[in-house]
């Protein structure tokens, strides 16, 4: 059910917030108008950052269309507990794998994990990111440009190398990238600059895959009504943050599932290199 044009009231959460429960209003993930037709029937799909927000609807949606679902998580135990209830309601399994995609090594271990599970891996989303606006701009700390390169980009890599030799041809790949990567955002130079790597990363790693016959694509959501709103943002500007798209409203995880469900069926099968935009701000 979508929320309309409702104004997000003041509210802030600390890093890493707590629960999707505590926002307000609820964060919408699992579309109940939508209905699966079995575009994924019976394939594997493993998701970073899969226990809340965008990952978990796309999760949720992918067991609807018939996948069997494997989630990297990191700190988020409550909600990964009613993720993967919501998947298993949908007559599907869920995986949970608790670890940091920023640490190659445990990227390894959860891609064998998902193969030990499932015997198979059919569809890569590479969703984990990190994002903490900074309030000097210029004075950015290593440790502060260091953090989100690892989460956001280098562990693209990581997933993504332990996956290849299980992947095969018609297996699909998808990086999660930001409407930021085109036009920029003046408090999160260093989250741009990591969506704007991810936008590269996967045109070369498409052009890279396309003998092995694997598709390689994204998507590029615009403003986002998740977690990361009330964690990141002084409640004033969570207030105002549904003003930032020109009808009023910020989006909804359940409004941008479908573009992931279409690039990982084979009714994408002729899209490789591509990203998709989702409720965009004009570049």
């Amino acid at each position: 059910m979508r929320l309309g044009h409702q104004q997000r009231p003041a509210q802030q959460q600390e890093h890493p917030p707590d629960s999707e429960a505590q926002m307000k209003p609820p964060l919408q993930a699992d579309d109940l108008k939508y209905q699966g037709s079995g575009k994924l029937l019976n394939k594997v799909a493993l998701i970073s950052g899969g226990n809340s927000g965008l990952g978990r609807a796309v999760a949720i949606a992918f067991a609807k269309e018939g996948a069997d679902i494997a989630i990297v998580y990191l700190d988020d135990h409550e909600n990964i507990a009613q993720t993967r209830q919501m998947v298993e309601e949908e007559g599907r399994t869920c995986l949970s794998l608790f670890g940091d995609v920023a640490n190659e090594t445990f990227c390894q271990q959860a891609v064998q994990q998902t193969i030990d599970r499932f015997g198979k891996l059919d569809v890569l989303v590479n969703n984990a990111t990190e994002q903490h606006p900074q309030e000097s701009r210029e004075n950015i700390s290593t440790q502060e440009l260091e953090t989100p390169l690892d989460t956001n980009i280098c562990a693209m890599f990581y997933m993504t190398n332990a996956a290849l030799p299980y992947l095969k041809e018609g297996s699909t790949i998808i990086n999660t990238t930001s409407v930021s990567a085109y036009k920029g955002n003046e408090q999160s130079l260093d989250y741009s600059s990591t969506k704007g790597a991810i936008m590269t990363f996967t045109r070369s790693l498409s052009q890279s895959l396309e003998d092995k016959g694997i598709r390689v694509n994204g998507v590029a959501p615009g403003p986002l009504w998740t977690l990361l709103v009330p964690s990141n943002l002084p409640s004033a500007e969570v207030h105002d943050f549904g003003n930032q798209l020109s009808r009023g409203d910020t989006g909804n995880p359940e409004d941008i599932v479908p573009s992931f469900v279409f690039l990982a069926s084979d009714e994408s099968s002729y899209m490789a290199g591509q990203v998709v935009f989702t409720r965009s701000l004009p570049v």
